[in-house]
């Protein structure tokens, strides 16, 4: 496994210095990956607020708690889902590099362009199926099982919404090799 700078994902300046089409969007969406793991961060620190808050308020004060499950659970799924795109970005997920040394430099770039092929083949597959889900429920009206009942549009769209970026980013990373940079 591998955790770290590898041969595919150090030279990720040299992508974002070209120009072209694909290069500006891999610089937009570096930016706005970047603004999500802001809002991402927050989310996960509001919803480990929102569940300390739950078990303190029902240990102390034996107060029932309708809603704090429910939001926190959104907010982890809105993170999750939100910044995949910059983990994809960086190269973050885990990985087993068996076969990078095993391979010469140009099977190795063969090999990780198919990997990033069949994973947006994937991440479409899922994407469509996230965004048929969200506009079922919102057009169904469809709320969570509970007395909060909030729309279940909501962990939805934030599933759809990150899966697209994500299908964007590895679109990119995998055009990116065409236009003359080196993989990111």
């Amino acid at each position: 496994m591998s955790h770290g700078p590898i041969s595919d994902r150090d030279v990720h300046a040299n992508a974002a210095a070209r120009t072209g089409p694909a290069a500006a969007i891999d610089r937009g969406l570096a930016i706005l990956n970047n603004i999500i793991v802001v809002f991402a961060a927050i989310a996960l620190v509001a919803a480990c607020a929102i569940l300390s808050y739950s078990v303190l308020s029902r240990a102390l004060f034996k107060a029932a708690n309708y809603w704090q499950d429910e939001a926190a659970v959104f907010l982890l799924v809105g993170a999750t889902f939100m910044t995949a795109a910059y983990v994809q970005q960086n190269r973050g997920h885990i990985g087993i590099e068996a076969f990078v040394g095993l391979l010469s430099p140009l099977a190795n770039k063969i090999r990780l362009w198919l990997v990033d092929a069949v994973t947006l083949l994937f991440c479409a597959f899922f994407t469509w199926k996230s965004w048929t889900l969200a506009h079922e429920a919102y057009v169904d009206g469809q709320v969570s099982n509970s007395m909060w009942s909030p729309p279940l549009a909501i962990p939805y769209s934030l599933m759809a919404l990150g899966m697209s970026l994500l299908c964007i980013q590895i679109l990119v990373q995998l055009a990116l090799p065409f236009t003359g940079a080196k993989r990111s």
